[in-house]
């Protein structure tokens, strides 16, 4: 099943969509000045960037991210028809997209450059709000493999994960990723939290090519049947991570 990747204007999303240039601007330097992951999407979705807003230029109606670690990689986003850009503010999902990137510098570093997006889109979905999970020290989600897939267990680090579910990197690509499959007796380690049982099932996977040129598959989970006192669990290292990102950008501030 192909992945969804959200395309701007090919459906009625009104009540999220900002068109007020003021307010464009604000989402912008809301994302550069909280330092937000940005995900630069290409190519269907099968190739995405994560990089971050450097600067957000009112006069000349840009905007500068960082580009990727490798020149072809970078070719490829200048290249691209099209470029979607995924973010979250303030527990807030937002979307937008260029048809023109192009390189530039900044600060005397390569970087990628476009026009102010005309429009935004702003999804309010705060009871799902995703958070990007630590990469040095990644969350491991332990999954029961049936015994056609060969049986045992395999341990996938987590990309993200909301109150609604979780997104994995499968990058030996070891798991059946079948749209709908379902997952039971899966464990997720969450640091100072403890162990949290839950049942999984697949929602969407994409196949990767990320910034230093190595590949990998991202898998959607839906959590099913969640019970209260887990759901309170998740939420609560949510909140923790969130309180230490937040602690994080104070002191380099």
């Amino acid at each position: 099943m192909k992945p969804f990747i959200p395309v701007l204007g090919t459906e009625n999303q009104s009540p999220f969509q900002l068109e007020s240039r003021k307010e464009i601007i604000a989402v912008m330097r809301g994302l550069k000045d909280k330092k937000q992951l940005v995900s630069m999407i290409i190519n269907d979705g099968a190739e995405v960037m994560i990089s971050m807003i450097l600067d957000v230029n009112d006069d000349d109606n840009s905007v500068t991210v960082g580009c990727a670690s490798s020149n072809t990689a970078n070719q490829r986003i200048v290249e691209a028809p099209r470029v979607s850009f995924e973010a979250a503010l303030d527990k807030i999902g937002i979307q937008f997209s260029s048809q023109s990137v192009q390189r530039t510098t900044f600060q005397q570093t390569p970087a990628l450059k476009f026009t102010m997006p005309v429009s935004v889109i702003r999804l309010q979905r705060r009871e799902f709000y995703r958070i990007n999970t630590p990469i040095t020290h990644p969350i491991l989600c332990t999954i029961p493999m049936d015994k056609k897939h060969g049986g045992g267990y395999i341990k996938l680090p987590a990309a993200d994960i909301s109150c609604g579910g979780v997104a994995l990197l499968d990058e030996k690509k070891l798991l059946d990723a079948t749209f709908g499959s379902i997952y039971k007796q899966a464990k997720i380690e969450l640091p100072g939290i403890g162990i949290v049982d839950v049942t999984l099932q697949i929602r969407n996977s994409i196949d990767l090519t990320l910034m230093n040129e190595k590949t990998s598959r991202r898998i959607g989970f839906q959590f099913l049947d969640l019970p209260q006192n887990l759901l309170s669990q998740i939420q609560k290292f949510i909140t923790k991570l969130e309180r230490e990102r937040n602690a994080r950008r104070t002191n380099l501030g």
